[in-house]
């Protein structure tokens, strides 16, 4: 069912000519359909900040629930951020003292880069703790995407994550644990995720908390749990919301930081993503891009134009069936009501 375009955020207009249904606030179309109030707190980077709005609002919107969906986007103080991406949240993002004096259905909460080795030292921390207390009592659900996974095991059950000997980076395969569970009503026994991260999670110590660990993988580890209360907090670890070239541009942004000299080496090919065809590409610009760092040359010709056709997102349809059952879980608190008063 539609999104609902009630504030000026360039996404609505990507996302329309991408297929999704937007809505004009005063459209008369669905009004029978009930409004669904969603919070997405994003905390990422300055540089995958609209990207990632994009990301969540397109599982949202192509979401078959039977409902009008009105997406409130927050960030938090205290996250790096440059002018330009600064006055961007300033002019078009929701403040959250609005935010929790009217009330959400529910709210997701994207990950972000940190830079301390805990949590708990990071300048955005202490913000990040009072949206979760709030939110743990004011709305029907929330759901995490990777750091704020971390997070809320952290705040809320003192899970700590551990780092990992390197990166995880890559699309992994995972097996549902509990497949009757509602969250993965249609998804199969199989999927794929996309993982990015330096830390994790253990689903030994998830279980040992009393939460469900619903899939995961023998490489990547957990990629999905949820509370004791069957929806009322879902964790995800990996990133069902990437598009099909988002790990292609990570590796690009990667690869540039070697060029210009802020890390030692090329990164390595994310797991199971590059087919053969695209492996053969990244061999030659790897070779010219050893090359011009070791002679001090110009920066070689990232082939992004000619890799972008050849990767496939072949976990968006599991992950939209994950969304999709999520978003059908969530009550209708009276928390519309304050909505529709304004």
């Amino acid at each position: 069912m539609p999104l609902v375009a009630h504030t000026d955020l360039p996404a609505y207009d990507r996302l329309r000519r991408s297929g999704c249904e937007i809505l004009a606030p005063d459209s008369g179309a669905f009004a029978a359909a009930p409004e669904i109030h969603l919070g997405l707190l994003n905390m990422m980077p300055d540089a995958a900040l609209t990207v990632t709005e994009r990301q969540f609002m397109g599982l949202v919107g192509t979401s078959r629930q039977d409902a009008r969906f009105h997406v409130h986007v927050f960030s938090l103080p205290y996250l790096p951020r440059g002018a330009q991406a600064q006055d961007y949240i300033e002019r078009r993002y929701t403040r959250f003292a609005e935010i929790r004096e009217r009330g959400l259905d529910a709210l997701i909460i994207t990950g972000a880069n940190v830079s301390n080795p805990a949590l708990e030292i990071e300048p955005f921390w202490r913000p990040l703790q009072d949206v979760i207390a709030w939110a743990a009592d004011a709305v029907s659900s929330i759901l995490c995407s990777c750091l704020a996974t971390h997070a809320l095991l952290k705040q809320l059950h003192g899970i700590d994550r551990h780092p990992l000997p390197r990166k995880l980076w890559g699309v992994y395969r995972h097996r549902v644990r509990k497949p009757d569970h509602p969250l993965l009503r249609g998804v199969g026994k199989v999927f794929d995720v996309p993982h990015s991260r330096f830390n994790e999670v253990r689903a030994d110590e998830i279980r040992t908390a009393g939460l469900s660990v619903l899939a995961e993988s023998d490489t990547a580890g957990m990629h999905l749990a949820v509370s004791s209360d069957l929806c009322g907090i879902v964790f995800l670890q990996g990133h069902p919301e990437y598009d099909a070239t988002s790990l292609l541009k990570e590796y690009k942004r990667e690869a540039g930081r070697f060029l210009k000299q802020e890390i030692e080496s090329l990164p390595p090919y994310p797991e199971n993503y590059f087919p053969p065809a695209a492996r053969r590409l990244l061999d030659r610009h790897r070779a010219q891009a050893t090359e011009a760092r070791a002679r001090g040359g110009p920066i070689p010709y990232f082939p992004e134009q000619e890799l972008t056709p050849l990767v496939e997102n072949n976990w968006g349809e599991a992950g939209r069936k994950v969304f999709h059952n999520w978003l059908q879980s969530i009550d209708s608190p009276p928390t519309r009501e304050r909505f529709n008063a304004r």
